[in-house]
């Protein structure tokens, strides 16, 4: 007989709501036994203790197994609560001791590494002053693709589409822009395809991830890019059209920082690309490189690039 009139007195054991939750989910005394590796009569006193130390009766036993009664079923809804907030203290204090000297590989295409990473890295070495980092930055994503499976990275800073054995996040949106030389002048508020035309077009080689999406949209359109140039370096792309040697099309991160005099504008059916950070699908991320993973998604997801 269950006393009326009762008042907490004693802590609860977390033993106790873990075995009660069992119980709810197999409904029966003996299949939560089974699956605590408990004996029955062990699970019959569990819960008869925290029934006592509760004051309310938990569960309705009959001979079809057990039911949890109202007041149980409100019990249960807090307990796995409780059981939930305890796994993740402990999983908080693990990571927090993987991220003592833990360290951090980090592959990039190079816009990505000059203008994206280092926000992140100065806020996660503020939490993390004991982790290392390091960084590899590429022309384009093959070769952080490459460091992925090969091993030699952790987290790669990419642009989509990548390869199916890649699981990805996205971070922000990076329009691609058209840049003219300083002696445009617009004839429209948004120049067309036949303005960019009027100049020699300055690209990248042939091969070039970025500029692969660009002749792909174009084409799309209708349009059919003919570079007069083509050179590598970002830098030397915009120096060029500085100078006055030709107009551009390129992601406004690659761009950056843009000459003086050099105008840009939208391309007159807008592209993007979406960069995301990568890892290899399944893979065994250390604590720090998953501290650093949850610092680039919590600070980029989403955004586009606006100057």
């Amino acid at each position: 007989m269950i006393a009326m009139g009762y008042s907490y007195q004693a802590p609860l054991k977390l033993s106790h709501l873990q075995i009660l939750i069992a119980v709810a989910d197999h409904g029966s005394f003996s299949e939560a036994a089974l699956q605590l590796q408990m004996s029955q009569s062990a699970v019959s006193y569990a819960i008869a203790a925290l029934e006592t130390d509760l004051g309310v009766t938990l569960l309705s036993r009959g001979r079809y197994g057990a039911c949890l009664t109202p007041v149980g079923e409100q019990v249960v809804d807090r307990a796995r609560q409780i059981t939930y907030l305890m796994d993740d203290i402990f999983k908080q204090a693990n990571l927090s001791r993987g991220l003592q000297g833990g360290h951090v590989r980090i592959s990039s295409f190079r816009s990505a590494a000059t203008h994206i990473l280092p926000k992140v890295i100065a806020e996660f070495c503020r939490c993390y002053p004991e982790v290392a980092i390091s960084i590899a930055d590429y022309d384009d994503r093959p070769d952080v693709e490459e460091d992925l499976r090969r091993g030699r990275a952790d987290i790669g800073i990419t642009y989509l589409p990548t390869g199916s054995e890649f699981e990805t996040w996205e971070l922000m949106r990076d329009e691609f822009i058209m840049l003219f030389p300083p002696d445009f002048v617009p004839t429209a508020k948004q120049p067309s395809w036949e303005d960019l035309m009027t100049y020699p077009l300055i690209m990248a080689p042939l091969g070039d991830g970025c500029d692969a999406m660009v002749y792909a949209h174009c084409a799309k359109h209708g349009v059919s890019l003919q570079p007069t140039y083509q050179i590598r370096s970002d830098a030397t792309i915009m120096n060029m059209v500085a100078k006055g040697l030709g107009a551009a099309i390129s992601p406004r991160l690659a761009a950056e920082p843009i000459p003086a005099g050099v105008h840009i504008y939208s391309l007159p059916i807008v592209l993007d690309r979406v960069i995301c950070a990568a890892t290899l699908t399944e893979a065994l991320l250390t604590p720090a490189a998953f501290a650093f993973l949850d610092a680039l998604k919590s600070t980029f997801r989403g955004k586009s690039l606006v100057y």
